[in-house]
């Protein structure tokens, strides 16, 4: 079985950051921040992926990030 790693470039190496974004109608208006987002990206290339932080979990974004 081999190893998976980035669907782009194939480096295992990936980091994550956590981000927060405006939803829309008021929320965009009075720019409350109220959408939270892990993202995993390749250090060796930059492709990203983002996942809800409501329903994903710091232990299996980075399986989904690699195909697991």
């Amino acid at each position: 079985m081999s190893e998976k790693g980035c669907i782009k470039c194939g480096s295992r190496d990936a980091g994550t950051k956590e981000v927060a974004m405006t939803g829309t109608g008021l929320s965009k208006m009075f720019d409350v921040q109220k959408n939270t987002f892990t993202v995993v990206y390749c250090k060796k290339c930059g492709y990203s992926e983002f996942y809800n932080k409501k329903t994903s979990t710091a232990s299996n974004v980075l399986d989904f990030f690699f195909g697991g």
